[in-house]
């Protein structure tokens, strides 16, 4: 009766001490201790089965001292008496050990051990693992009160690693979601395809614990080519290519699956040629599907651990993210498609503009010239000839005023030869001759010339906002203002005319071109007008 309210009390105090563990392991490490210390056993151990079932994925032992786990090596995985009992979850008694049959022995420099309890550490039907101990006191065998009092403790190691468990697994879910998150929001606001794809990669190789993950898309020709990569040799391997009848990746995209790859060297379909150089000895590969059309396929080697190997459950959040990166190349195809029938929209209104200026104008002109030249033919006296001259030298001078206006507004020599800033003052100085509306012209640039898309964007849009002024503003004075701020240039150009009404969406007036050019280089188009009220463009561009 004393030995048993001895036992009673030092339970009691096992669990204070255990209630006060920080760490899951802290906490198992103290069950294991107070186990040992209430059975009178030299040795106890504890093995927390992986979440597969198959092997020990933790062994917390006391009793056996550094220097001898040093000697002994490697932990034990679950075979002989232990793999009994991740195989069974049942409690095991023996006098001793090397008696049962399915024992397996024991490794060089293990202590010798002979009485055995097993428990196994359960808890609702779901097996955790299972609490150890061997050796008791004086020789003796384990009883039921030792069995009791150690299917206790594993009890409360069995919710203790569940606890742990659904913590972790609680983690990763909202790591994902808010990974997941962070790659719709890119979605929706990032139109540059290369970020995306590199924001993907880097969030998948972080949830999945991979080596490397990696994105390939087709070319036109159908080779495969590594477009986004992150992890060990991701700078190494962007823009290798992938023969797609030759590779696993191909394969995969035929197929339209998602398919794991325990051992890459034992499968026929991979090219080993590419995988070796990478040490890459696992793969996870993903089809990116859009609209019904395979698009690019999702790459990931090596899980990061003792076992490289990825899990159903990383195939099925890669293919989440493969369904992401698709929509994302998709949608670029998509924005690069529009954009270019943009571009080719705004080409042919250009091309009918130019051709409407030299049938109408030009055209008229050399038919005057010629027109004048045969009034030189047939004058009569020294006088007539030298006035039919004189009249047709002027309208030559007109015609290559005007064929000169036609090529500067095509493309001003002056914006390759001397920059944004002279370009700009001409193109102001000469909108204001013609038209008689006074013009302020400020430029804050500096001497540094800008990237020639940043110039060309800036001064089309000055160009287009003088154009919309002498159609529809009817302003007397102009302002033009370019400046630097910060990582950024700003253009703003402001009339005090006639104005309109912003919401209205005018129509003729260019603001959608504009804006469009601006997105190209990363700008942003701002309007604020009112009628009868002036109207101010202001733009503004991100220096790379």
């Amino acid at each position: 009766m004393i030995e048993q309210d001895h036992r009673l009390r030092a339970l009691v105090g096992a669990g204070i001490a255990l209630g006060s563990a920080r760490t899951l392991d802290e906490l198992l490490q103290r069950l294991v201790e107070a186990a040992a210390a209430l059975t009178g056993s030299r040795y106890a151990a504890l093995g927390v089965i992986d979440g597969e079932g198959r092997a020990l994925e933790r062994f917390i032992t006391t009793g056996v001292d550094a220097d001898v786990r040093r000697a002994i090596g490697d932990p034990p995985h679950g075979r002989g008496i232990l793999g009994v009992l991740i195989h069974n979850a049942e409690t095991l008694r023996l006098h001793d050990i090397s008696d049962d049959p399915r024992s397996a022995g024991f490794p060089p420099n293990h202590p010798p051990m002979y009485s055995f309890l097993g428990v196994p550490v359960m808890l609702r039907d779901v097996a955790y693992g299972n609490l150890y101990l061997t050796e008791k006191a004086d020789g003796a065998d384990f009883d039921e009160e030792d069995e009791e009092i150690v299917s206790l403790l594993a009890a409360q190691a069995a919710v203790a690693i569940e606890n742990a468990r659904l913590y972790e697994s609680a983690t990763r879910w909202s790591s994902q979601l808010e990974a997941l998150n962070e790659v719709g929001l890119a979605l929706a606001s990032e139109i540059e395809l290369p970020r995306l794809l590199a924001l993907i990669t880097k969030h998948l190789r972080t949830l999945i614990d991979a080596r490397l993950v990696a994105i390939a898309l087709p070319r036109a020709d159908g080779i495969l080519v590594i477009e986004a990569a992150d992890g060990d040799s991701a700078g190494e391997i962007i823009g290798l290519e992938l023969e797609r009848a030759g590779s696993k990746s191909g394969r995969v995209l035929e197929r339209r699956r998602g398919e794991l790859v325990d051992d890459l060297r034992s499968d026929p379909e991979v090219d080993y040629h590419v995988a070796r150089p990478l040490a890459a000895t696992t793969g996870l590969y993903a089809p990116l599907i859009a609209r019904d059309r395979v698009i690019g396929v999702l790459i990931a080697h090596d899980k990061v651990g003792a076992d490289p190997r990825f899990s159903p459950d990383d195939l099925r959040l890669a293919e989440q993210f493969a369904v992401r990166a698709a929509v994302a190349v998709d949608q670029s195809a998509r924005v690069a498609r529009e954009a270019l029938r943009r571009v080719v929209e705004t080409q042919e209104l250009e091309r009918r503009r130019l051709a409407r200026e030299l049938h109408d104008q030009t055209g008229q002109e050399l038919t005057s010239v010629i027109l004048g030249l045969k009034a030189v033919e047939e004058a009569e006296d020294a006088d007539s000839r030298a006035t039919a001259l004189a009249q047709v030298r002027t309208q030559v001078v007109e015609t290559l005023h005007d064929v000169r206006r036609l090529a500067v507004e095509l493309r001003p020599k002056a914006l390759d030869d001397f920059g944004l800033v002279a370009a700009s003052e001409r193109l102001a100085q000469t909108f204001a001759e013609q038209t008689g509306v006074k013009i302020d012209f400020l430029a804050q640039l500096g001497d540094e010339r800008l990237a020639g898309e940043i110039e060309t964007a800036l001064y089309r849009m000055i160009q287009e906002a003088l154009t919309n002024i002498v159609k529809h503003a009817h302003a007397a004075t102009v302002s033009i203002v370019l400046a630097r701020s910060g990582g950024s240039i700003s253009a703003i150009v402001e009339d005090d005319g006639q104005g309109f009404d912003t919401s209205a969406r005018p129509e003729g007036m260019g603001l959608d071109g504009m804006r469009e050019r601006l997105a190209l280089v990363g700008g942003k188009l701002k309007i604020e007008s009112r009628p009868g009220g002036g109207t101010t463009l202001f733009a503004e561009v991100p220096l790379p």
